[in-house]
């Protein structure tokens, strides 16, 4: 019996869609909706995320506009915006919260393309956790005799493969990453 690798293959994809959306938060000194995406505040005495109470736009490539569902709740998303790890001190009219990105400094570039680095050692090491289950899993059914030697040596070879491909992956997305940091 040869292990499916198939379940293996979708853990390590989702493992690359999380490092995506966690890369896709960071600013790059261009506007970007993602970056308050995580953003939660106070609404009625539970957490709510800002992008649920509030529509977010670029309105141009410096500058982003987050108008309130209900006017009341603006006080307190200025404060989760400065409370946040964004960086960048939100203004309001009254009815619409402004962020405007400044160019990124070469200090905080370098910064952010540390934080990149640690984000993708990261994404490498949640990939070799899984690899590392899916041996076990190999080694199990091999001691449960449900496959034989050269079946577990072929079949712990193609989740190296796997593994391979996806930690490649995880090292272009970062380059691109940086590079999209470091050319602005």
């Amino acid at each position: 019996m040869k292990f499916n690798t198939k379940p293996t293959e979708e853990r390590m994809q989702k493992s690359i869609d999380v490092y995506e959306n966690n890369l896709s938060t960071i600013r790059a000194s261009q506007a970007n909706g993602a970056i308050v995406s995580k953003v939660t505040f106070d609404y009625y005495g539970a957490q709510t995320r800002l992008t649920d109470m509030a529509s977010v736009a670029v309105t141009d490539p410096k500058t982003l506009t987050i108008t309130p569902y209900d006017r009341s709740t603006l006080k307190a998303m200025v404060k989760a915006i400065q409370a946040s790890d964004i960086g960048i001190n939100p203004a309001d009219d009254g009815s619409v919260i402004r962020l405007v990105f400044p160019p990124l400094t070469e200090e905080r570039r370098k910064t952010l393309a540390k934080q990149i680095q640690k984000m993708g050692e990261e994404a490498r090491v949640a990939i070799r956790n899984i690899r590392r289950d899916a041996n076990d899993e190999i080694k199990k059914q091999k001691k449960d005799g449900l496959m034989t030697e050269d079946e577990q040596k072929a079949s712990e070879k193609n989740v190296q493969d796997l593994t391979d491909r996806f930690v490649k992956l995880v090292d272009e997305i970062t380059s691109k990453k940086e590079k999209e940091i470091m050319k602005i």
